[in-house]
């Protein structure tokens, strides 16, 4: 009797703090979903139905799983369903502006290039991206990418001259040196041979590790090693958690997958860690003019508008580090590609190469603006198989865009993909490779001026995408005067969505030295 009263004694003095807790559940697994799906209802929205606690993570798990056993025909660039197979099947079934629930978080998909417009470019009302995924940071960093307000004028001020047009002529010279030690070991691996087979894709992220660290950090690719293995094992786990339903508070729990995280995060930290006492250890005090010298600076800074945290130093470095490499190395892949299936452009592209820059001459800053045809191509690959197929925001408020009304803590996702192969923008060769499109420039090439959104557009775009396209231009320029090429009959046609746009089974091409 007296542990009953006990009992009953404890139960009431524990409803008070269980109420608010219980009520905040049934808030966030009942109600809000079923509340916002009738209030997007009433604008003509509708889209999958909400799963308890799961929302459609399940359906898009099955359908992408299904998708990767699939290969397209190499001259396909209907990629967008294999990609993302449950978007193109909302698409089809709910319109190009539907609501899905990523677990119980509320995300409405906007195609439309002028709405995409005034979300990306919003200065207020939008975060940069949604708060249910804290393996985001462990990956990217706190860096330029994801912070926000104060913090992000006071980085984006610190780092903007370090892409200047002075500097980035000054790296074009570290970017021909690290592309010509790669140059050098595939002729060596071509002696006596007419015709070679390569593993591309895995040349070209070596290459673009070996360009970051050189330019910016002032190391080099066998320096960072360590660190750009752990980070392509943290971008391994980040993928796989995209369709786990993410439970606030479980990024503390010492799980298998935590920890593994946590050692990862560690190791990547510690790498950097090294690379920045190596450069405050040296005998100079100036720390140079690089991305890495110019946060060093900032560190010791006494204006506060100027200043750096050592933290943030190591967040920065995360974030350059990962997307420095991929992305770049992913629009060489594809373009490599692209040329391979398109030998009349390869040509076009050669000839312009020998004209503007000679057959060993070794390529400037200067050089590049002359390759019109090359800016072109790469502008069309961006298009077709840009590296970011997406981009989220989050509503910090309740927002109108157009005839949208977005409730608070609603994410949105803008389908790069899907819109830069929209008939209704780019015309009825969409899904074709038609470099000439850009021939009068990006504002003109579809019936839209921010049509293509490769970089982003608004306040935060891509700061480093100067950078990244004339690291591509040296690259290409360099193979096509020592190398013509051709897709081997082993590549399968299978690109996937792991965050950024890869080949699921590389890019082994035919290479063949032009002096033999």
């Amino acid at each position: 009797m007296e542990l009953l009263s006990t009992i009953n004694l404890l139960a009431i003095l524990l409803l008070p703090f269980l109420v608010p807790k219980i009520w905040k559940a049934l808030w966030i697994l009942v109600l809000r979903p079923w509340m916002l799906s009738r209030r997007f209802k009433k604008q003509g929205i509708s889209g999958p139905k909400y799963r308890f606690l799961y929302g459609n993570l399940p359906e898009m798990k099955k359908m992408k799983k299904e998708s990767v056993l699939s290969v397209l025909d190499p001259n396909s660039n209907d990629i967008f369903p294999r990609v993302v197979p449950h978007y193109h099947q909302w698409i089809s079934q709910y319109g190009e502006t539907f609501l899905y629930w990523n677990g119980t978080k509320p995300t409405i998909c906007i195609s439309d290039p002028e709405l995409a417009k005034q979300i990306l470019s919003s200065k207020v009302g939008f975060s940069a991206i949604p708060k249910t995924r804290p393996e985001v940071f462990i990956l990217f960093g706190r860096g330029l990418s994801f912070i926000e307000g104060d913090d992000w004028v006071r980085h984006r001020r610190i780092l903007k001259p370090v892409f200047s047009m002075d500097r980035l002529k000054l790296m074009t010279k570290l970017m021909v040196k690290c592309t010509l030690r790669m140059l050098e070991e595939w002729r060596k691996q071509s002696t006596g041979e007419d015709v070679m087979e390569m593993e591309i894709r895995k040349e070209f992220y070596r290459l673009t590790g070996d360009v970051i660290a050189t330019t910016a950090f002032g190391s080099s690719y066998a320096e960072g090693v360590e660190l750009f293995r752990s980070q392509a094992e943290l971008e391994h786990f980040y993928v796989t958690s995209l369709t786990k339903v993410y439970i606030p508070g479980s990024k503390y729990l010492p799980t298998p997958t935590n920890l593994q995280l946590w050692k990862l995060d560690n190791k990547v930290k510690k790498s950097i860690k090294i690379i920045i006492d190596a450069r405050l250890n040296s005998k100079s005090k100036n720390y140079g003019d690089d991305l890495l010298g110019i946060m060093l600076k900032a560190a010791t800074s006494a204006d506060s508008e100027k200043k750096m945290s050592m933290n943030e130093i190591i967040e920065e470095c995360k974030t350059f580090y990962f997307s420095g490499q991929g992305t770049t190395s992913i629009l060489l892949t594809w373009t490599t590609m692209l040329l391979s299936l398109h030998q009349d452009w390869q040509e076009k592209l050669r000839e312009e190469v020998f004209k503007e820059c000679g057959k060993d001459k070794v390529p400037d800053s200067d050089t590049f603006s002359k390759l019109k045809l090359m800016n072109m191509v790469l502008l069309e690959s961006l298009r077709l198989y840009g590296p970011v197929i997406k981009m989220f925001r989050e509503a910090t408020q309740d927002m109108k865009v157009g005839h949208l009304e977005i409730p608070k803590g609603t994410s949105v996702y803008v389908p790069f993909l899907k819109m830069h192969t929209d008939k209704a923008i780019w015309g009825e060769d969409a899904k074709q490779f038609n470099p000439l499109r850009f021939e009068n420039g990006v504002s003109q090439a579809a019936n839209h001026p921010n049509a293509l959104l490769a970089f982003s557009i608004g306040p935060r775009a891509c700061i480093a995408q100067n950078f990244a396209m004339m690291e591509a231009k040296t690259v290409l320029t360099m193979i096509l005067q020592r190398f013509r090429f051709s897709l081997s009959s082993e590549y399968k046609h299978a690109p996937v969505d792991h965050f950024n746009l890869y080949p699921q089974y590389g890019l082994p091409v035919m290479l063949q030295p032009l002096d033999t």
